[in-house]
């Protein structure tokens, strides 16, 4: 897929990882129309980058549907919007459950299946999934993140061989701990010492590389990250107690009390 000349929506703009990967695109050529629900830092940013600007709060049921109506079409979704939704399962409401499963795997599913069926008529286009690397690995403290990540890497992937044959490439990026921006940035939570991290750019550049390569999917994590969730997928027990051992769950808990009005 080619950027330049390609209208790109992206979701999540107004964060700090949804603003780097829009730079990058326009960067790369993209017409952008970006949506986000904090309209002072969405206008301002479609200005800097003569993108169009779409306010959308998108916990409300009908908000995907209209958001794809508003935007027309595209021929690259990046479906980046999420919310923190780390913390105890039982500490979570029923609303706050119902909000974390519509924005974090609702809203990208029924958007993907909007804009693939303009994708499809015109036999092109990129649908990428940025989501973590939560949805391969489970930790305490993130039920219900995980449950939502690990539903839109499934998702993901199979959608892929749906539309394999169709022009339409599928791409899920997985970003570890990210400095600088996103859920731990902006919780102020310090890691232990040796846990590694990679950048916002990172993220906006392997989502590049999933647009241009049609790449299945890319982990941004540092080492020991990748190799603890390849772990996880062969031997989840063990893992489990490695986490208890190191506190990882505590890290959740931090951020999940930091970021509690962000449900």
């Amino acid at each position: 897929m080619q950027i330049a000349e390609s209208t790109a929506l992206v979701t999540g703009a107004t964060g700090g990882i949804g603003q780097v990967i829009a730079r990058e695109l326009k960067a790369r050529g993209a017409s952008l129309v970006l949506t986000g629900r904090r309209k002072h830092v969405l206008e301002p940013l479609a200005a800097e980058l003569g993108a169009r600007a779409i306010v959308a709060d998108l916990s409300a049921p009908d908000a995907a549907a209209r958001l794809m109506e508003e935007a027309g079409p595209v021929d690259i979704l990046v479906a980046n919007a999420a919310l923190p939704v780390v913390g105890l399962a039982t500490d979570f409401t029923l609303d706050e459950i119902d909000r974390a499963l519509g924005v974090n795997l609702r809203v990208p599913v029924v958007m993907a299946r909007l804009a693939a069926e303009q994708m499809i008529s015109r036999g092109r286009g990129q649908l990428v999934f940025v989501s973590s690397l939560a949805g391969k690995a489970a930790s305490g403290g993130s039920a219900l993140y995980n449950a939502t990540k690990f539903g839109l890497r499934g998702y993901a992937l199979a959608l892929r061989e749906d539309l394999r044959s169709q022009g339409v490439g599928v791409s899920l990026v997985s970003p570890g701990f990210i400095r600088d921006a996103g859920m731990l940035a902006d919780s102020g939570v310090r890691l232990p010492r040796g846990v590694g991290t990679r950048t916002p750019g990172d993220v906006a550049r392997a989502v590049v590389r999933a647009i241009e390569r049609d790449v299945a999917e890319i982990d941004v994590a540092a080492m020991s990250l990748l190799v603890g969730a390849k772990l996880f997928g062969i031997a989840p027990g063990l893992m489990a107690g490695i986490q208890r051992r190191s506190r990882a769950a505590d890290i959740n808990l931090a951020v999940a009390e930091r970021l509690r009005h962000r449900r």
